[in-house]
Formats: structure tokens, sequence, C-alpha cells
């Protein structure tokens, strides 16, 4: 008598992200997490940066794991909701149209390159469906130099969607003084321990500083200030004082939180900061930078919209110009919003020749694409060109009428 075969065992669920992994493609996304993994040293201000700037591809990652997903915050759910978008979009494309995504897939999975354009652009997408809009997606499918093609009450518009990075308008790069930190930081705790206190190192920039000789000239005149025991070196790169750190309320215990935040109240979101401590003796050596002139965010957006007008037009419909502010901080958000920075410049932009084919510029940031608190409150910054002919058509007025 045959003793009946035992069943095959059913294979484990396929992850909640699995087809977005699978349209990657395996290797090229195990890759890239095992890049990201290695990146950078360890508790080092510049390894923290990167992860910070790939926290989306990190967030990802996490939630192809279906057990992680059930436990998501909210901001990790709407990433894994683009990424569904995202692989339901390729199921729609034609082979050629469908190669041109997966390039862009792979190329936000490259070097120092992210995932947060494309996903930029499916947030766009988005947003405008909610507002009513149809949509075609123009850029990939027929490789058009605008992104969309939206439709609603009788109006057309194109629409683009730009990333610009914040380092654009710093004189002094964020990731050039996580390198100086960095380097330097050893150095500062060996002189901590043989001089035991609270320092604040003020250096003022007037030029800015980037590049490594730069930096290391910054880091040996640092040096030598120290050793030399002066409290003051000046020079044209750079005017270094050394003082006591005084703070009032500002207690030892404070450093490794409430003292960060203190300087920042003090110096201001441009500033740039940096605390190393020594435990035996609970010393602190702060170190707070600005440069000789104020950031230019505000310029550099407007230059990539005078460039993406030039480059990214067919001038057969109004354009929204959709812009993605990337690698910038909090207070730096708050205050182009707050302080009507950004709304100046893109004001007196409209009034220059390339802004004359674009019916509304929109500005959003990471802080809106992963939902935080302190996000924009309509989800976006827009203005509306009001001296474009299209600016009070009805069918265009979700997605043109500005936010403020």
């Amino acid at each position: 008598m045959s003793r009946a075969r035992p069943s095959a065992r059913p294979g484990p669920e396929p992850g909640p992200l699995a087809a977005f992994i699978a349209l990657c493609g395996d290797a090229a996304w195990a890759g890239r997490m095992a890049a990201l993994s290695a990146q950078g040293q360890p508790g080092s201000l510049t390894a923290r940066a990167a992860q910070h700037r790939h926290a989306l591809e990190l967030a990802l990652a996490r939630m192809a794991d279906g057990r992680a997903l059930a436990r998501a915050a909210p901001a990790e759910k709407r990433l894994c909701g683009f990424a569904r978008d995202l692989v339901a979009l390729a199921e729609t494309l034609p082979p050629a149209a469908r190669e041109r995504l997966r390039a862009r897939l792979l190329a936000g999975l490259s070097g120092e390159a992210t995932l947060l354009p494309l996903f930029h652009l499916l947030r766009t997408a988005a947003r405008l469906r909610e507002q009513g809009f149809e949509l075609r997606f123009d850029g990939l499918a027929e490789d058009a130099p605008y992104d969309l093609l939206a439709q609603r009450g009788g109006a057309v518009a194109e629409v683009v969607c730009e990333t610009v990075s914040a380092e654009e308008g710093r004189p002094v790069h964020r990731g050039d003084w996580f390198a100086l930190v960095d380097r330097i930081h050893p150095e500062l705790q060996t002189w901590l321990a043989a001089h035991p206190g609270r320092y604040l190192l003020k250096l003022t920039l007037p030029e800015g500083i980037s590049g490594p000789d730069q930096l290391a000239g910054l880091q040996r005149r640092i040096s030598e200030m120290l050793t030399a025991e002066k409290r003051q070196d000046a020079g044209a790169q750079a005017i270094l004082k050394l003082d006591p750190l005084v703070l009032a309320g500002a207690q030892l215990q404070d450093a490794a939180g409430g003292l960060p935040a203190r300087l920042r109240q003090i110096f201001g979101h441009e500033a740039h900061l940096a605390v190393t401590t020594d435990a035996s003796s609970r010393s602190v050596f702060a170190m707070a930078a600005r440069a000789g002139r104020e950031n230019e965010i505000s310029g550099a957006v407007c230059r990539h919209l005078t460039g993406t007008a030039e480059r990214r037009l067919s001038g057969k419909h109004p354009a929204i110009l959709a812009v993605f502010l990337e690698e910038l901080e909090r207070g730096e958000w708050r205050a182009l919003r707050e302080d009507l920075q950004l709304e100046g410049a893109v004001r007196r932009w409209f009034t220059t020749p390339p802004a004359s084919e674009v019916v509304a510029v929109s500005c959003t940031s990471r802080f809106e694409m992963f939902g935080a608190a302190d996000a924009a409150g309509e989800g976006e910054l827009r203005f509306r060109n009001p001296r474009h002919p299209a600016a009070k058509h009805p069918g265009l007025s979700p997605a043109v009428l500005s936010s403020l």
C-alpha cells in the first residue's frame, strides 16, 4: 500500500514591497543596501548625514518585511504607498517608457543620488489627482521635456518636477562642515582632556569654505591655535575666537541634549554647530561657524526655475513648476516660509522673461514628503503668477492658487 506523499510546504509570503524591489532588480537593491550599510565611520557626523540623506531608501528597506510594516509609523506607510504607486505606474507603461522609468529608478539607487526626485514626481501626481486632475505621464511615456500633463475643467497644464539642493545656497556646505568636525574631533577630545573646562570656539568664515584644501587649512589653523593656547586668530579665510562657554541655565548635564538647542537659539538656523565632550572631566568644547554672508537658498531656487523654464517646457500649455527642496534643515524651511523669503524671491522671478509661460510654482521638502508635524499647511508652498493669462482659469485653480 503506497503512502501518500506529503504536500509541499507553501513558500513564504511575498513582502509588501516585493514588486517594488523586483522593479529595481534584486541585485541592484541588495547592492544599494550593502553600500549604505558600509557608508561612513559609525558615529561620525558624515555617517549620520548619509543616513539622513538616504532615509527614504532605508525606510523602504525596513518596510520590505511585512512584520515591520504592521508596526510602521505613518510616514513610513506613506512612503510604501508611493512605492506601490511606482509599481502601478510601471505596469501601465509601454516597454520603452517602462525602461525609462527603471533607468530613473536605478539612477536614484546609485552613488550620492537618492529616490527622492522620483518620489517627488509620484507625490506631485497623487496630489493633482486628489485635486481632480486627469494625468498623463508624458515625460516617461513620450520622452517629453516636462513630466506630467494635467487636465481639469477644460484647462491643460504641463507640470515639471525639479529637485534643488539647499547646499547650492549655502556659503558653508553642511557636508564640508561635517567633514571638518569629524577630522578634528579626536584632536579636540585629546586637548579637552588636558584642558578641563567649558569652551566655545566661534568661527567667522567671510567667504564661506569648500573643498578639501580649504578644510585642511582651517583644521590646521584650529590645531595651531589650540597648541599655542591662543584665544584668537584672524585671517582672510577665517576669524577664530575661543571664549569660555557661559550660557545661562546650561548645566553640564545638559550637554548631550540641551546645549545644542541653546546654541541654536543664540546663533540662529544658519549657523553650523558641533559639541565635543570629555566624559571623565565633564568638559565641553562647542564650535559655532557662520559665513560672512547670509544663505541664499531662495536665490538657488530661482536660478533653477530659470534653467527649468528654458529647458523643460514645450510652450504649448501653461506650466506648473513643482520644486522639491532637498538637504534643508527644519529651521531653514520654517524661515523660508515665515519670513516670506521664498515668496518674495519667486514673485520677483515671475517678472522675468523666463517666467512668461509659468502659471504657478510650488515648493515642498522632505517634511511634506514624510508628513512631518511642521510641514507646510497645505502640503506645499504655492505661488500663482498673476501675469499669466491662465492664472484665473477655474480649471487650474486647485493647483495654482497661492497658498499664502
